[in-house]
């Protein structure tokens, strides 16, 4: 029946259970909702400190391209702009205790905690994993939630929200990339004492003497070197102690050892049950399972073998690449402890009723045996009025002081924070309330004004935020309106310059029409000369053939003359020989005369006449190769020059011909300028097409930019009004009295 507790440990709380058992079903949704919240709680947080670093590298980026569009080089962001950058950031995420950008070496370019600068986180650095898989594959980058680790640098920068600080830590890494290829990151550093602040939520604790929320390894995916059922979250009781009087800094005792962490309760404490030495029930099932709620008699045992209720839930926190479970528990002790104001007030009645029914029957008895009937009703009468009266006030003050009291308080604390002026500081003292409905009620105030707390310490985070924010804007409206006018200013010369262009454009377009229309004339004046020309080379051309014949047949003719002269002169040679023989005969003739003499002298003489016959003869010949020979000259110089003569015919004829070809080609070169100027001039209807089309565009962009300057007036309003929200936003947080520190 008390299974593994045994009868002793057992019959008490079975007890409390049965008296309690109706409110099973609350519990089961106290345990819903808390694991339900915790768990939104965690994932809202991670998804703000995600949006932080998002909007720092879009601000980065941003200013990197301002910055590279104002030089024509390739530069950088500069450190100031760095500076101004990472600080507004580590402002605005309270949680955040130090902001790094590392390059693509892993080397720290820039921190918030200066002394980090420099340092190198190569391959098996503290870092080396969270970043390999930020990089991800085939050059396609992830953001990583890497952690926790222990970080000694999370020691030194501090803590600035969470009461509890040591040197387990969260790293956020947003990848940057830049021409698809990994070139650094932005890494925000949480201690990761934060979310265990989260989760816990001290001050509206629903059960503050036992209840613990905390977060352990389920599944692991980047840590494989966690164990499923590992811690991940610090303790409650790490630093706390428990109602019986012990922590886990100095132990808690079980018979079966001793239960103790000796630096935190992350990555130390693993949730076995010290009685078997596995995961302890809850942890176990709710890792097999993703989800474990168990409420009832007799519950299961923790790390401390003690018998506990609870939710457990499985959940993965975005670009979280574990998956984490965390448990919702209380002491089956303490939730089922209640008795409630029914139960408180039935006991004094039934006391006092048993009382004046013993003292009123042992009253009748002892008067009816002396007295008469009727004095022995009367006495009755007055006994019961007297004990009646004497009851009724003892239940009245009794009621005013365990019920009307309680409810009076509550109901001032209600009160203070209802008009609008309270103290969210102020919580409920539980200890001063009977543990019947009215401590809950309490417990659920306190729990009911930390949330408020909480909401109106994210709503004043959140105004001093949009103050901030609505003062940059109001700059920047200032800065944009003046950069919009002048912009105008510059639009309006711009427009002014197209539409003179729009007027060029439209003369040009008419002089290109005029201009066609004389080409066209030109063009049928010049086709006409040319036909009469090409007609005229062609005539040259029929007359340059014939003279060609002509010289040819001349040609012809000086060269037979030659052939004759050259005859001729062999008829004068044969003369001439003829001559020199007939010489001869008439020397030899002379001779033998003047051998026979007298008798030969008439001999002699005719001997004497024949060789002055060949001696003119000779001199004729003479006088005709000379003759000759001038005649053959001069023949063959007017051979000659009809040879050159039939060359420069030849060489006229060819140019006829190609001047025909030329001016067929001129006049085929007239048609292909005229196509040419037709489209020159289609093109210049088309231009003046989108001219017509650039006057509407222009004064279209007229209108917006009137428009946006309107629009920025507008802007510029709304900045005022939002700083009057603001302001008024402040004014009402600041009615409520808040932890200032803003730690949780």
């Amino acid at each position: 029946m008390f299974g593994w507790l045994g009868w002793k440990q057992g019959l008490p709380l079975w007890w409390s259970y049965r008296l309690n058992a109706k409110l099973k079903q609350d519990v089961e949704n106290i345990f819903e909702g808390i694991a339900e919240t915790r768990v939104q709680v965690l994932k809202d947080w991670t998804s703000e400190q995600w949006r932080h670093l998002e909007r720092l590298k879009e601000q980065m980026e941003s200013a990197d391209s301002q910055s590279r569009s104002s030089n024509s080089e390739e530069s950088d962001i500069g450190t100031d702009a760095l500076h101004r950058l990472f600080s507004a950031t580590y402002a605005r995420a309270t949680d955040v205790t130090e902001l790094i950008l590392l390059d693509g070496q892993g080397i720290v370019v820039y921190s918030t905690h200066s002394p980090h600068v420099g340092r190198e986180y190569g391959a098996g650095s503290l870092l080396s994993a969270g970043l390999d898989y930020s990089r991800g594959e085939k050059g396609e980058g992830r953001k990583c939630l890497f952690g926790p680790y222990g970080d000694p640098m999370t020691l030194e920068t501090g803590s600035r929200s969470s009461p509890f600080h040591d040197k387990m830590t969260l790293l956020f890494i947003q990848p940057i990339f830049k021409n698809g290829a990994w070139s650094g990151a932005l890494c925000a550093r949480v201690p990761n004492d934060v979310i265990g602040d989260l989760i816990q939520r001290e001050s509206g604790h629903v059960y503050p003497d036992s209840g613990d929320n905390y977060i352990f390894m389920a599944k692991p995916g980047l840590n494989r070197d966690i164990a499923p059922g590992i811690a991940l979250s610090r303790s409650r009781f790490e630093d706390r102690t428990f109602t019986h009087g012990e922590n886990l800094k100095d132990g808690v005792t079980t018979d079966w050892g001793m239960v103790t962490v000796k630096e935190h309760t992350e990555l130390e404490l693993m949730f076995t049950d010290p009685a078997t030495g596995q995961l302890h029930p809850g942890v176990a099932n709710t890792i097999r399972n993703g989800s474990n709620l168990f409420v009832e008699f007799p519950g299961y045992s923790d790390y401390r073998h003690i018998p506990v209720i609870g939710k457990g839930v499985t959940f993965q926190l975005p670009h979280c690449p574990d998956v984490w479970g965390m448990m919702c528990e209380g002491d089956l002790e303490e939730v089922y402890r209640i008795r409630g104001i029914a139960l408180r007030q039935l006991r004094p009645h039934a006391l006092l009723v048993g009382i004046l029914g013993i003292a009123g029957a042992a009253l009748v008895y002892l008067i009816a045996s002396q007295a008469s009937p009727l004095a022995t009703g009367l006495c009755a009468l007055a006994m019961n009025l007297l004990f009646g009266a004497w009851a009724s006030g003892a239940v009245h003050r009794r009621t005013n002081r365990r019920i009307v009291e309680p409810i009076r308080e509550i109901s001032r604390f209600i009160r203070i924070n209802a008009e609008g002026e309270g103290d969210l500081t102020q919580r409920l003292d539980t200890k001063t309330f009977d543990n019947d409905e009215s401590r809950e009620l309490a417990k659920w105030i306190n729990n009911m004004i930390d949330s408020m707390e909480g909401i109106m310490l994210k709503v004043k985070l959140a105004a001093e935020d949009v103050s901030s924010s609505q003062q940059l804007l109001s700059e920047s409206t200032l800065t944009t309106a003046a950069s919009t006018e002048r912009v105008s200013g510059k639009v309006h010369d711009m427009i002014r310059s197209i539409r003179r262009q729009l007027k060029d454009i439209d003369v040009a377009k008419d002089v290109a029409d005029e201009m066609r229309q004389t080409l066209h004339m030109l063009e049928e004046k010049a086709s006409q000369q040319i036909t009469v020309a090409q007609g005229e080379v062609g005539r040259i051309g029929d007359k340059m053939s014939e003279i060609s014949v002509r010289v040819a047949d001349t040609n012809k003719t000086i060269r037979v003359f030659l052939d004759t002269a050259n005859e001729i002169r062999g008829v004068l040679n044969v003369i001439e020989e003829i001559s020199a023989q007939t010489n001869l005969l008439a020397l030899n003739a002379a001779i033998e005369a003047a051998r026979v003499g007298e008798h030969g002298r008439g001999f002699a003489v005719v001997a004497q006449e024949i060789r002055k016959l060949a001696d003119m003869t000779r001199q004729s010949t003479e006088e005709v190769h000379g003759f000759v020979e001038k005649i053959t000259n001069n023949a063959q110089e007017a051979y000659e020059s009809i040879t050159e003569g039939t060359k420069v015919v030849s060489e006229g004829t060819e140019l006829v011909a190609a001047a025909t070809e030329t001016l067929g080609d001129a006049k085929a070169d007239d048609s292909l300028k005229t196509q040419v100027i037709d489209e020159v001039v289609v093109l210049m209807e088309k231009v003046a097409t989108v001219s017509i089309e650039n006057r509407t565009i222009s004064t279209e962009v007229e209108g917006r930019m009137q428009e946006l300057l309107a629009d920025i007036v507008g802007v510029r309003h709304t900045s005022d009004n939002v700083e009057a929200i603001t302001a008024f936003m402040q004014q009402l947080v600041g009615q409520f009295r808040l932890t200032e520190t803003g730690k949780r």
